[in-house]
């Protein structure tokens, strides 16, 4: 895994999400620490799904709350408290992302916007529904997530996106240096 996310960061990725939900706590904490010092010799940052614990003691910038329910606002505090930016996966639900930018959200994640290999049963919201949630959350900052690559992730920040996810769009290229770099230069020219 530390190999891929090297070639990724070395590709242009400044920010890099662990989502490792098979390990346990001490195992999660040391390959978020050295990924955290991977980041931090790319000027990247790493944010760690699910376990504010894990990426307070990793050093990391942030968490990923994306669970099947909203986070209380007790939890984005809590992160808060540990210096943590926080993200919350919103899916398509406008109520969802209302309160999650409410209750102190860092940023909103919105997908899968096409169909996904990494989590197919995850409903497809379309581009349509992705330039919605810029219009109605015109100061959040908004990642759409969800089977994007090369083919489409102009489209995606062509919608208001300020930032895109992937993980197959980079991950299962040849050279992941280079798909990132591919990536990052048709992001910058949308």
């Amino acid at each position: 895994m530390e190999a891929m996310a090297a070639a990724a960061l070395a590709g242009g990725v400044r920010w890099l999400q662990l989502r490792d939900k098979k390990q346990g706590f001490r195992r999660a904490c040391r390959r978020a620490k050295r990924l955290a010092a991977l980041c931090a010799d790319h000027d990247a940052r790493l944010i760690v799904n699910d376990s504010i614990a894990v990426a307070a003691e990793a050093g990391a910038c942030g968490v990923h709350l994306g669970r099947d329910e909203l986070p209380g606002w007790q939890e984005i505090d809590r992160a808060h408290e540990q210096g943590l930016i926080v993200g919350v996966t919103c899916r398509g639900n406008a109520q969802w992302a209302q309160a999650a930018a409410a209750g102190g959200a860092d940023y909103l994640s919105f997908g899968a916007i096409f169909p996904t290999h990494s989590k197919p049963e995850v409903p497809t919201i379309g581009i349509a529904r992705l330039a919605k949630a810029r219009r109605l959350f015109p100061d959040a900052v908004i990642v759409a997530i969800g089977g994007i690559d090369a083919d489409n992730i102009v489209q995606i920040k062509q919608a208001g996106a300020d930032a895109a996810a992937l993980i197959s769009g980079i991950f299962a290229a040849g050279s992941i240096t280079e798909r990132a770099r591919l990536l990052d230069t048709l992001w910058r020219a949308a």
